[in-house]
Parts: structure tokens; sequence; C-alpha cells
């Protein structure tokens, strides 16, 4: 009993750590989605985001103030990084365009430490780390309340935007942008209008995600790398679609803590790291696509 109430923890502490994942995977799949355009420097933006809201703290903002701050300026440099960087690189090569946004990486990330610094700095949202009372005495799970909520908010944020981009006249929008670009503007569904709306709603999700991981780990440079988890989860979930993004995040967080707890110590342990790869791996030999992805055909 003991054995199978451990193995509960960690496939809830795993799931919703997935719930995270996909959070961070959103905002590339919402532009990628718009556009095309892989952005590379989601991640470094996860990062902008959490280091300005804790600036803005330490000016002497409290955290309802700082928050709509923080909203406003990720706004402006979600539309500002399309119209002064992507936009006048339309219907460049791809390879362009994600070279474009590596170095937009580097550009995010040197006026974050230099405007803001390098130390490390703790974030509270006023949520404890600590067991969740209700849910230990009840179940016998500990399961952290920040771990709890940050799943919750990640969880609601996620679906929200599932439900606008798929039942919404946005949406509808959005689709027809991504399908085909040249349709989409015949029929008067303006491009400019719909790229600048995915890029601040890219802007406030990385904002929502760095607060989330800068709770939980402290606002630091590392944040940048979560990213790079978010890339198994596109891969296995798909890069155009937000459902898919929600499964494959749940998929990795599980497999990865479960992976650790009973694979890793056979290896020395710290597998936690590579196996979502391992994953991603396998996904692009069975199913390159994707679980969701839609399949890709090209004449040759």
């Amino acid at each position: 009993m003991a054995a199978f109430q451990f193995f509960l923890e960690v496939l809830v502490g795993g799931l919703l750590s997935g719930v995270m994942y996909a959070l961070v995977a959103l905002g590339f799949v919402l532009i990628y989605k718009a556009s095309g355009v892989f952005n590379f420097a989601q991640g470094a933006m996860v990062f902008f985001a959490a280091l300005s809201l804790v600036g803005f703290m330490e000016l002497g903002l409290p955290l309802w103030a700082a928050l709509p701050v923080t909203i406003g300026m990720m706004v402006l440099v979600g539309m500002g990084t399309e119209r002064f960087v992507l936009r006048p690189l339309v219907n460049q090569h791809e390879i362009t365009l994600l070279m474009a946004t590596i170095g937009l990486t580097f550009v995010i990330e040197g006026v974050a430490q230099l405007v803001w610094g390098v130390q490390v700095r703790r974030l509270d949202l006023g949520i404890k780390d600590e067991p969740m009372p209700l849910l230990a005495d009840t179940t016998g799970l500990l399961i952290s309340q920040i771990d709890l909520f940050a799943a919750l908010v990640a969880g609601i944020l996620v679906t929200t935007l599932a439900i606008v981009f798929n039942r919404t006249k946005i949406g509808r929008a959005l689709r027809a942008v991504a399908d085909d670009h040249a349709a989409a503007l015949s029929i008067g569904i303006p491009l400019k209008s719909i790229w600048a709306l995915v890029w601040a709603i890219a802007g406030i999700v990385a904002l929502v995600a760095g607060m989330l991981w800068g709770a939980r780990s402290g606002v630091q440079f590392a944040l940048v790398f979560v990213a790079l988890k978010a890339l198994p989860v596109l891969i296995i979930g798909g890069f155009t679609s937000v459902p898919g993004v929600i499964v494959a995040g749940l998929i990795v967080g599980a497999a990865e803590k479960l992976a650790e707890v009973y694979i890793g110590p056979k290896f020395g342990g710290g597998i936690e790291g590579w196996f979502p790869y391992v994953l991603a791996i396998f996904f692009l030999l069975v199913r390159p696509e994707g679980l969701f992805g839609e399949k890709i055909i090209r004449r040759v």
C-alpha cells in the first residue's frame, strides 16, 4: 500500500509538472500556428518576464500592481518583436526566421540581465511550498500547494486558449492564416493584426509561465532552459495543436518523474533531464508529425 501511494505521489507530481511544460509549449504553438515561425526566443521571454516582474516588485510595487505593468510590457515586447524583427522577414526562408529568433534570444537575455541584474531572485506569490493539509489528510498524498496552484493556473490558461482558438471568430481567423496566408488575406482577414495579437498573447503566456516556474524554483537564468523541456512536448503533441501540447505535457511530465524514480537508480540517477528527449526521438521515428499534428504531404 505504501509503495502504491508513493507511486501515486510521483505520478501526480509528474502530471503537475507536465501542465507547466504544456504552458511553455503553448507559446511556441501559438506563434507557429499563426506565422509558421518557430520562436526559439520563447524561453528568453519567459526569463525576461519573470525577472521584470520581480524587478518591479523590488522597486516598491506590490504584486497586484507589478503584474498589470509587466503584462503591458510583455504585450509590447511581443508586438514589437513581430513588428520590427519578423514582419520585415515575411516570405523569407524558414531558416532565416529561425536564426532571427535565435539572435533575438541573446538580445532579450542580455537586456534582461543588463536592466535587472544577474542575481537569483525569490518570487513570493503568497502560496506555501508545503503539502496541502486537506489532500494529505483525505488521501495521504503529499502534494505541494504551490505545485497544485501552478498546475491549476496553467491548466485554466491552456484550456481557455484552446477554446478561444477552436470556438471563436479569432480562432477561425487564426486557423485560416495558418493554412494559407494568401487565401486568408483574400477573404479580408488582417494578417498583420492577427500576427500582432498572437505575439502579444505569447508574451502574456511567457509571463504566466515565468511567474509559476519562478515561484517554484526561483527567478534565474535557468528559466531559459525550461523552454528546452517544451521541445519534446511540441514534438510529441504536434507543432500546430493546442490540445496536443496539453496531452503531450502530461505524458512528458509523468514519464520523466517515473523514469527518474524507477529507472534512474539503475543508471546512477539524473535521467530526468534527458529522458523526455528519448521519448521525442521515439515519436520522431514512429509518428514525426506528433499525436495531434497534421500530416504534411509534399510532392517531389
